[in-house]
């Protein structure tokens, strides 16, 4: 089963080169420009395309590309048999920092669901500069230096980790270092490397993790971590809307406090502020706050229902007073593996904020331990077996 998917990528057509010519990198353009004149061949080029051809073999009519215009990464998509959409053109003939930055938050504007980029640590740091820890990234190793943690083995690698995506897989999603070094530096023999962000980097997971028995996960554990993860992540005067389900419940029993299992609840600096709200009751709450809005849900177990069943009262109003990216969802990897690939589903009751938030979402599964997930709709024709409408 295969998944739709919305691809951005980026190639630093300078990537490599000073690697042959023994340059120790390739940031200092000058002398690039000089291993190109004695010989040095380009090689990000054909590393993308290793990636590329490989997603068009086996997952091409459900991704959708979206790139930079020639050596930046149109060429490459278009030769590995993709029709992409250019949403950034730079002026130069090959591309400088900053329009790797400049493309990297179009890109994230646009709403890609992964952001694949070929280059090494000084594109790393360029990309981390301009979407942070905002948006999921994953490297195609092509560079002189690659300390940075955010790069697959190789293309194939790369490729692999998207198609597990594709195909509804248990692909973690960590935080992982940019880091580069001093290439004047380092061309005198002294090694300085320093640390420059973090960016959110997916892996392909494992299904056992750290509360485990015999091999299998132990609900009642799992739960304990995710209520923790939680915890820690609760910030001041933010309303907490927390869902049904016994997960959810989890974070109300690490407070202390009542929960209403079949309702939805809020709290508020550790504090329950109101319980088993309507959606006419959370929306009048939510008139008159100004502060951040947080919406905490779990999946129905079998069936994959993340917003419309059991969670009513989150009203279209309630969900984009909140936002996408406010919305923690938390699973146990038991129920998303039960799921065999099938996609989380959306019902809302507003066609259009479905689509809108159709993609790949953050599912959060155990401490500090996250996944990757595809969030799809209600109304799409079931003999997709769970494809996610384009």
């Amino acid at each position: 089963m295969t998944n739709p998917l919305t691809l951005g990528l980026i190639v630093n057509p300078w990537s490599g080169i000073g690697g042959p010519a023994g340059l120790k990198g390739s940031d200092d353009r000058a002398l690039v420009e000089q291993a190109l004149a004695g010989g040095a061949e380009r090689r990000a080029s054909g590393r993308a395309q290793r990636c590329l051809k490989q997603l068009h073999l086996t997952g091409g009519d459900m991704l959708t590309v979206l790139t930079c215009g020639g050596s930046m990464g149109e060429d490459e998509v278009r030769a590995a048999g993709f029709d992409p959409q250019v949403v950034f053109s730079c002026s130069e003939t090959d591309s400088l920092a900053t329009d790797t930055q400049h493309a990297a938050r179009l890109l994230m504007e646009a709403g890609v669901d992964l952001l694949l980029f070929v280059g090494g640590d000084g594109t790393a740091r360029d990309i981390c500069a301009a979407v942070g820890e905002n948006l999921p990234v994953l490297g195609i190793p092509s560079g002189v230096k690659m300390h940075s943690g955010v790069f697959a083995i190789s293309p194939e690698g790369a490729a692999e980790v998207v198609l597990s995506m594709m195909s509804g897989d248990l692909v973690d999603l960590r935080l992982q270092e940019v880091r580069d070094i001093d290439e004047s530096a380092f061309r005198q023999g002294v090694v300085k490397s320093r640390f420059y962000g973090e960016m959110q980097v997916p892996e392909c997971g494992h299904f056992v993790q750290s509360t485990k028995d015999g091999g299998r996960e132990v609900e009642e554990l799992v739960l304990d971590d995710i209520a923790a993860d939680l915890r820690e992540r609760l910030e001041p005067d933010v309303y907490y809307l927390v869902g049904a389900g016994t997960t959810p419940r989890a974070l109300m029993d690490e407070l202390q406090l009542p929960n209403t299992l079949l309702g939805i609840d809020v709290i508020c600096n550790e504090a329950l502020v109101a319980a088993d709200l309507s959606g006419q009751q959370l929306e009048a709450l939510l008139q008159d706050f100004e502060g951040q809005v947080v919406i905490i849900l779990s999946i129905t177990g079998g069936q994959g229902s993340l917003i419309g069943r059991g969670n009513q009262q989150l009203t279209p109003n309630v969900l984009m007073r909140a936002g996408r990216e406010n919305v923690w969802v938390l699973a146990t990897k038991s129920k998303i593996k039960a799921l065999s690939g099938r996609p989380l589903l959306m019902d809302s009751n507003d066609l259009e904020l479905d689509k809108a938030w159709r993609g790949y979402i953050p599912v959060i599964t155990g401490y500090h331990d996250q996944i990757l997930y595809p969030l799809g709709t209600h109304f799409e024709d079931s003999d997709s077996a769970g494809e996610l409408t384009q």
